[in-house]
Order: structure tokens, then sequence, then C-alpha cells
């Protein structure tokens, strides 16, 4: 048997896309899927337009939902790894170190090296970070909606 912690890594380790939940200052919900990064299993970085309305929400209200999933697998073939945290711009002295690793990680996969001048001043990018505080995937032998706590 596959420990749940062990399926968690394995779906967060060969996936790119995060479907990241956001509101607004109303509550007003909105989803975006964006390429990411880890460092660790407990902080998500990507890079995005603070005009994008996912960013905009964040800088109104931080609290986030997250879920990755392999979406090229048949339907009840699949696990996702469901999530949630915190979210905000990283900034100051954070910022080169968080574009390296993003850079790094976007490479393999066709990407480029994002460079701070990109994601600071008058660049149109910023990096983002998201902190877990909770993951959970789906316990199939649990109906209907079995969620089991994952400790990452």
């Amino acid at each position: 048997m596959v420990a749940f912690e062990d399926v968690a890594r394995t779906v967060l380790d060969e996936n790119r896309y995060v479907v990241l939940g956001t509101a607004d200052g109303a509550g007003k919900p909105w989803v975006s899927p964006v390429f990411y990064t880890m460092s660790g299993y407990r902080e998500l970085i990507w890079m995005s337009s603070p005009q994008a309305l996912h960013s905009r929400n964040l800088a109104e209200r931080p609290d986030v939902s997250l879920v990755v999933f392999d979406s090229q697998v048949q339907p009840g073939a699949g696990m996702a790894v469901y999530m949630c945290g915190v979210a905000a711009e990283v900034t100051g002295e954070a910022v080169a170190a968080v574009a390296a690793a993003y850079g790094a990680a976007a490479l393999p996969k066709g990407g480029r090296r994002v460079t701070v001048d990109e994601v600071t001043g008058d660049g149109i990018y910023r990096m983002y970070r998201a902190t877990v505080r909770e993951h959970w995937i789906l316990d199939k032998d649990s109906r209907p909606d079995g969620r089991a706590t994952v400790m990452l």
C-alpha cells in the first residue's frame, strides 16, 4: 500500500501547474492556473503580472486554496493534492533567490531564466509565494469525499 504522503509528493513533483483559488475583498472567488515550482513541500512560487486578477485579489486577501493534478489521466485514475495557505508578492532581498529558483524549474520544461529586472521596478511581472498550511488527498477507499490529511 502506498502512503498518502508518497502520493502527494509524486503529484507535486510530477506536475507544474497549480490551480490557484483567490477571492477579492468582497469574497468573490476566482481561479487561475499558474506555472509553479516548489521550495520544499510547504511553499509554491510563481511569476505573474501584478495586474492579473488573482494577483490583485492577493493584495486584498492573502488566503488561497490550491490544487495540483494531472489532467491527462482518465477520469477516476488521477490523484490530486489539495492545499490551503496564504500567499503574497515576494519583496525585498528574497526576490533574487525566488526568481532564480523559479527560472531553474522552468528551464527543463522549455522555460528561460528569470531576471530580477523582470520582476522588480518597471518589470511587468512579480514573484509570488504561497505558504501551505495544510495538504490533503482524496482517500479512494472513503466515500463520498474522504479527504486524508497528509503531513509534508
